[in-house]
């Protein structure tokens, strides 16, 4: 019964809306930009905008604000900005390949295997020979878990028909490694348990610009690949028989959505760990905004917005207890949560 109900909520919001998209992501292209400034400016250190223009046009002289813009903050905004709309493109993905709209990128079980091979990693004190567990390390592990299970759902998704059997496969292969978590948790020390659980809550902080440039143009191709998924999305809303007398190949659409899905999902965990409630909720705010489920338009919405809200969450968990810092999914679940509930109530009362 689950699966019916996304068809009918995406065509309540199929409408022409003539050139009012445009206008639409131009508002939202500015949106993004504004946060990136209050992203850059504020914090322990306030910079006025005028040093933050002079320090990005290369004519600043004062090295602390050069140190704290290019050095700590630039980095993390792009990489909170990346790491947003790579999270909300993969739920949005999902969203339309399951048909169901509280699915988020985590539903495939991505997640869980990087936390698996990290808590390996971080509670167990496996660290490969070195004396101690580095970032880069507890990096490696994360995408070394969840590609594994890329890999998996990949072999799963060639074998099974029914995207709601994937569905429930990718559930249990969650279970299993969160319950595998659990037991290292419960004989781990203090002290590498802390460590863990914190990492488990997510984080742009940190992030230098070689974690950037992996970041920024792998998620970049992927988020251009599933643009490219637009039409053939569009056909399969109105039902896998219609797809296929447009000539969109069902078993081809579906590799390529998992997999895209599956990688972005991935990119984002091993470099700021699971980020919570991003994937699920910006595919509907976009869905809300433009009015319309045609996703020539409602991806770069995604983008934009995915982006935008999560360099906000990440400047509101850095500036909000400064100097203590909030775990960026303890943000993002307090406003989503909200959102996602009288989303659902709307629906519930629109049906």
């Amino acid at each position: 019964m689950v699966t019916e109900v996304i068809p009918k909520s995406f065509s309540r919001f199929s409408s022409p809306i003539g050139c009012k998209p445009f206008y639409l992501l131009a508002l939202l292209s500015i949106l993004l930009v504004l946060t990136l400034i209050l992203s850059l400016t504020l914090g322990s250190v306030a910079i006025p905008l005028k040093d933050l223009s002079q320090v990005l046009l290369g004519q600043g002289s004062h090295t602390v604000d050069k140190t704290v813009i290019l050095d700590i903050r630039l980095p993390r905004a792009l990489a909170a900005a990346f790491g947003g709309a790579a999270l909300a493109v993969s739920g949005l993905l999902l969203q339309i390949f399951f048909r169901n709209p509280i699915v988020d990128p985590y539903v495939l079980g991505v997640s869980s295997g990087a936390t698996l091979v990290v808590a390996l990693l971080m509670l167990t004190g496996f660290s490969l020979g070195m004396g101690s567990v580095s970032p880069f390390l507890v990096t490696l592990a994360a995408l070394i878990g969840a590609l594994g299970v890329v890999v998996l759902v990949m072999a799963i998704a060639n074998r099974v028909k029914s995207v709601v059997t994937l569905l429930v496969i990718g559930l249990m292969i969650g279970y299993l490694c969160s319950a595998v978590v659990n037991i290292l948790m419960t004989f781990a020390e203090k002290e590498n348990l802390h460590n863990f659980i914190l990492w488990t809550l997510g984080s742009f902080s940190g992030f230098d610009w070689r974690e950037v440039e992996i970041l920024a143009p792998v998620g970049g191709v992927l988020l251009a690949a599933a643009y490219l998924l637009s039409k053939p999305l569009n056909a399969l809303l109105l039902g896998e028989d219609y797809a296929q007398s447009m000539g969109v190949k069902i078993k081809k659409l579906r590799r390529g959505t998992v997999l895209i899905s599956s990688a972005l999902t991935a990119l984002v965990t091993a470099f700021a760990g699971p980020v919570a409630f991003i994937g699920l909720a910006s595919p509907h705010l976009a869905r809300l905004i433009l009015g319309t489920s045609d996703n020539k338009i409602l991806i770069p919405a995604t983008i934009l917005l995915g982006a935008t809200v999560t360099t906000l969450c990440d400047l509101l968990a850095r500036i909000s207890f400064s100097p203590v810092e909030l775990p960026i999914s303890a943000i993002t679940s307090l406003l989503g949560a909200p959102i996602v509930i009288s989303l659902l109530m709307k629906r519930r009362t629109s049906l």
